[in-house]
């Protein structure tokens, strides 16, 4: 099979139209600020960009709103400053001998001569000097410049002295109805007045054209900044393209090659940098499917091995078998040793015939041809008939075996045989290592599911043991003495059983308080996963009151040899919810 090459699927239209909904914006954003590399960065780029763009602009609007203002009140003052010093020079050289009419005709003059001179027609005069004057020239304002626009603070100030000039911001009202107001700048200076004293003059000028000016200059500013932004987005995008789409192809790649399809491979163009990343996850990959190749070559020839061992052993073993029960049949015939090993044969051969089934079991899990044959059946009355049949060993180990069955009693499909075996398989553990103290065994259901679980009060086991307590030939402590004669496969048979059903087999275990097995089976039409929630708790608690409580139920009858199927079948129509199994 030639490697295939993945490829990176880019949101279509529909992706679009879900982004218009704005509502869910908050949220697209977060998770794409979570998944995507390229959108994070461009993100953060365009932010920054944005951010110095700004700070950038901002800095010379100011600079140049000041540099115009400035430079425009500079020019104005040095109009005002030739206007009024050549005004000053012709009233300083004129003759009115006390006569009003000439002083007022001077007054006009000089008035005409500053706006000419200005260049502003927005002037006004005010004599400084409250002492009454037949022949002074009464106060006046031209132009639109009305005493009420010039503040009280620039009056007091230009009142002070006649040397220097003083300016001032103010609006100046733009139209008839002057509503609207535009930026401007008033000046003001003494004037001596032959006879009269001192007048304050005011000169108004419009900035209105600055205004504009600076305006204009801003909203170029805006508008360069923002598509300084929109090209830093667009090469940004670009540049992270050529730089995350090979990162994306190798992550796809990546999670396919995990995902169990060996024959992927990365696109390899150039030389760069990607293209010798590109290089070393092929041979990384060729490396890997060789080696799993090699590896499932192995486990094939191993799982061959083992199967063709376990079947060519059958013949030999059954012939072993007889002779080993014709010997253990006549053993009282021999003296005490021979008699001794007799037994001693017919137990190791029935042990190895157990050993060779549990491979054979093992060996079909492996090679995945393990079939389940389901039948509706009840999980309690089940539980009840294994209790039952492993009275004998209970009593032998002085184990008090409880059923406590709330539910479970409705069929459910299930294979029986495999189901058997494990409940038998717990039950074994919890007899052989339950200290002979009470074990209880509850089966329950609700409307997913079905649970059966086995609680000795036994040693226990630590956390790092619960952890491989499923492993293959594990056990907890080797040097301790198997009574049953277990073949160390049980808990990994039973564990496949359960995940054949699509159910689950948990284990709680903890030093001095003993063990807990949960077999959890889905109902039919219920799709069992990791996920499936039990009706029983794997871990129980403090559970110590209902050990004191046991005592208290009613125990269910062991049936007789004689009349075990009788009673077997009498069992299966028992609807107590709450009933236990005989006392050991």
């Amino acid at each position: 099979m030639p490697p295939t090459t993945a490829t990176v699927r880019t949101p279509g239209l529909r992706g679009w139209r879900d982004w218009r909904s704005w509502r869910s914006w908050p949220e697209r954003f977060a998770h794409a600020w979570r998944g995507s590399l390229r959108f994070r960065t461009l993100a953060v780029t365009l932010a920054l960009t944005a951010f110095a763009i700004l700070g950038a602009f901002v800095t010379m609007a100011l600079a140049i709103q000041n540099d115009l203002f400035e430079s425009r009140v500079e020019q104005a003052q040095e109009s005002v400053a030739r206007a009024t010093a050549a005004t000053q020079r012709t009233l300083d050289s004129a003759q009115v001998d006390g006569d009003s009419a000439a002083l007022q005709s001077l007054m006009d003059a000089a008035v005409l001569s500053m706006t000419r001179q200005a260049g502003t027609d927005m002037i006004a005069g005010f004599r400084i000097s409250n002492e009454p004057s037949v022949i002074a020239p009464q106060d006046f304002a031209r132009g639109g410049l009305t005493a009420d626009m010039i503040s009280d603070g620039l009056r007091m100030t230009v009142q002070q002295g006649p040397d220097k000039r003083w300016w001032q911001s103010i609006g100046l009202p733009e139209g008839d109805d002057g509503r609207a107001d535009v930026p401007g700048v008033v000046i003001g200076q003494q004037l001596i007045l032959p006879e009269v004293g001192a007048y304050e003059f005011y000169f108004a000028y419009d900035l209105a054209s600055e205004a504009e000016t600076l305006r204009f200059v801003q909203v170029t500013l805006w508008l360069v900044g923002a598509g300084l932004v929109l090209l830093i987005g667009a090469i940004s995008w670009v540049v992270l393209r050529t730089v995350t789409v090979p990162i994306a192809q190798a992550a796809e790649t990546s999670a396919i090659l995990a995902g169990g399809d060996l024959g992927v491979r990365l696109p390899v163009r150039g030389d760069d940098e990607f293209a010798v990343l590109g290089r070393s996850f092929n041979a990384m990959a060729d490396s890997i499917e060789a080696q799993i190749k090699e590896l499932a070559e192995l486990s094939l020839v191993q799982q061959r091995f083992v199967s063709d061992v376990s079947h060519e052993l059958r013949t030999p073993l059954t012939t072993i078998r007889l002779a080993s029960d014709m010997l253990n049949d006549r053993r009282d015939e021999f003296d005490p040793s021979t008699a001794r090993a007799a037994e001693l044969l017919h137990a190791q051969v029935q042990r190895f015939e157990v050993l060779l089934t549990d491979l054979l079991e093992i060996s079909r899990y492996d090679a995945g041809s393990v079939q389940l044959e389901n039948e509706p059946t009840s999980l309690a009355h089940l539980a009840e008939e294994e209790i039952a049949s492993m009275h004998q060993l209970a009593l032998q180990h002085g184990s008090d075996v409880r059923l406590v069955a709330p539910g479970g009693y409705s069929p459910v499909d299930m294979d029986p045989r495999r189901v058997r075996r494990i409940v038998r398989n717990l039950l074994g553990n919890a007899i052989e290592h339950g200290e002979g103290r009470p074990i209880v065994v509850t089966v329950d259901s609700d409307q997913r599911a079905v649970a059966i679980g086995v609680r000795d009060h036994g040693l226990g086991m630590s956390a790092a043991d619960s952890e491989r307590v499923f492993d293959r030939f594990w056990r907890a402590d080797p040097s301790r003495k198997r009574t049953i004669g277990g073949t160390g496969l049980g808990l990994s048979i039973a564990l496949g059983d359960a995940r054949l059903h699509g159910g689950t087999l948990s284990v709680w275990s903890e030093l001095g308080r003993g063990t807990n097995f949960v077999l959890t089976l889905p109902r039919q039409g219920v799709v069992g996963d990791g996920a499936l929630g039990s009706p029983i708790p794997v871990d129980p608690g403090d559970d110590g009151a209902a050990l004191d409580d046991i005592g208290l139920t009613q125990p269910i009858a062991v049936p007789s040899a004689a009349a075990s199927e009788a009673s077997s079948t009498a069992s299966s129509s028992t609807a107590s919810s709450t009933e236990t199994a005989g006392r050991s």
